[in-house]
């Protein structure tokens, strides 16, 4: 039987925060950081696989990144890994799927996501994407995945839930949207989380294709016109010609800044699966394993002594690491980088752009 169900993975960030196991030559979606022997892309791939036929996943990525998706993913048809020659946002990359997608399978219905989260039950979490994908199929709304908030979060965004109109479709509370809020500071977080109304931002969607092509078109008709321009070139040897054009012109715009905050067809699912997107050495912490005093540690060979809460990573299996007398701190070492600092995302982050200033762009 065809099924109409697609999934469109997001897989062209480089992982800055991830630095310096993450680089610009093989970034974090493509790496087993959590050590559980799949990368972040292979393990969306398989997760998603368990409800979406294989032939009917998508993957956009870089250009660059070609090669390592067709090694970790084979899987997946060559025609189905789609290509950017620039980075633009999610919007150009979720529009040129939509509209290549449309051409093949005008009435799919269709799941968004990242390459890069980490999910803990996932039993709960396909069932959710089922139920939301059923609602979607003969619905005009734009869901969006929120996830009940457990604590008061710093590097998530929001979406305020309009509870007073829920509707629940299967045991799923879904609700209209009142708005969306970007990563607030530490005080703005605590009234988020005690608010009671306000959920995090997953960056999945669900939607069926029709809808989401309506709203493109209203709200970024320029995108929306110069993916549907090309649409007799999809699956031709010209396709990826016309793509780079695109997106040379192209401006950089996130979905939920140039649709999901502005259409009236926006909804929230909410869900409770155990959600991370794993973003930073602080969120692999937070759901990391730790030893007894408090410390993470991804590496066969180490000795440790009065070492506490702390992150000790190596990216080379053999090299033993003696580490001593360290709090919160941060321990990395691969086969060119030795990196310790204090236990702050926002140094890491700063540390990657300093390369830039000191001329030691190659190690990005």
């Amino acid at each position: 039987m065809v099924s109409n169900k697609y999934c469109i993975i997001m897989a062209g960030g480089v992982g800055s925060r991830f630095w310096p196991v993450s680089r610009n030559a093989h970034p974090k979606q493509f790496l087993d950081i959590l050590g559980t022997g799949r990368s972040f892309l292979q393990a969306t791939v398989d997760r998603f696989s368990k409800i979406i036929p294989v032939e009917n996943i998508l993957i956009v990525s870089a250009k660059q990144y070609e090669g390592l998706i067709a090694e970790q993913v084979p899987e997946i048809p060559k025609e189905n890994v789609l290509l950017e020659n620039h980075k633009r946002n999610t919007a150009p990359c979720i529009a040129y799927a939509t509209y290549k997608l449309f051409k093949k399978a005008p009435d799919a219905t269709v799941v968004v996501s990242p390459a890069d989260h980490l999910i803990l039950n996932e039993d709960i979490f396909l069932e959710t994407i089922e139920t939301a994908m059923e609602y979607a199929a003969t619905s005009d709304s734009l869901i969006t995945l929120g996830i009940k908030p457990t604590r008061p979060e710093t590097q998530y965004g929001y979406i305020q839930a309009n509870k007073a109109k829920a509707e629940v479709i299967k045991g799923h509370a879904c609700y209209q949207v009142k708005t969306f809020t970007e990563k607030p500071d530490a005080e703005m977080a605590k009234v988020l989380f005690s608010s009671g109304e306000f959920l995090w931002n997953s960056g999945i969607f669900v939607w069926n294709i029709k809808t989401i092509k309506k709203e493109l078109e209203a709200h970024l008709p320029d995108i929306a016109a110069s993916f549907s321009d090309i649409a007799e070139h999809y699956y031709t040897e010209k396709e990826q010609e016309m793509v780079d054009k695109i997106y040379e012109a192209c401006m950089a715009i996130s979905i939920d800044y140039g649709v999901m905050e502005k259409t009236d067809k926006c909804r929230v699912f909410e869900a409770s699966f155990g959600w991370s997107d794993l973003g930073t050495w602080e969120s692999i912490y937070a759901q990391g394993d730790k030893d007894k005093a408090g410390n993470l540690v991804n590496t066969s060979k180490v000795l440790l002594e009065g070492v506490k809460d702390s992150i000790i990573v190596s990216a080379e299996k053999d090299k033993l690491m003696v580490v001593k007398g360290l709090k919160n701190f941060i321990v990395i070492t691969t086969d060119d980088v030795l990196l310790i600092c204090p236990r702050d995302e926002k140094q890491i982050k700063a540390l990657a752009a300093d390369l830039k200033l000191n001329k030691l762009g190659e190690y990005m």
